[in-house]
């Protein structure tokens, strides 16, 4: 993988004390980046650079992010599409170990209307060293 923008805004759309959108080297960008190292700190940030993944096509970060219980054995990305945008909607902790954050991802493909992703997603966090947040499984609403 080649060295991320880190000055461009952060395609997770995460605003700063300012209200402005943060830079993706501050954002997402210092996990995708080191997954190992800088896991996400919560389920809402973690869903948020696995928006960013998608957006810039690093298979590699969302297979690390997966749980192992639900992971693929690999991840396509369609040739064309362009991410829009993302607003999460609810973010809300179940317990100390799993959490659902609620959101709607835009994306376009070529000749194809724009399509809305609108999900709840479920994330569980491990009792390893990190306590690392992966994505477990979600429902489309």
């Amino acid at each position: 993988m080649g060295a991320l923008p880190r000055l461009q805004p952060c395609p997770c759309g995460r605003l700063g004390p300012a209200r402005k959108p943060l830079a993706l080297g501050d954002c997402c960008g210092r996990f995708l980046a080191d997954a190992s190292a800088t896991p996400a700190p919560d389920a809402e940030s973690l869903m948020r650079s696995r928006y960013t993944a998608f957006v810039l096509q690093r298979a590699d970060y969302l297979l690390a992010t997966w749980h192992a219980t639900t992971r693929p054995s690999r991840i396509g990305f369609d040739a064309g599409v362009k991410w829009l945008g993302l607003e999460v909607r609810q973010h809300r902790a179940v317990d100390a170990d799993h959490a659902e954050v609620e959101f709607v991802a835009r994306q376009k493909s070529p000749g194809v209307p724009a399509v809305r992703l609108h999900e709840r997603s479920r994330f569980v966090r491990e009792a390893d060293a990190a306590g690392r947040w992966y994505y477990v499984d979600g429902d489309h609403l």
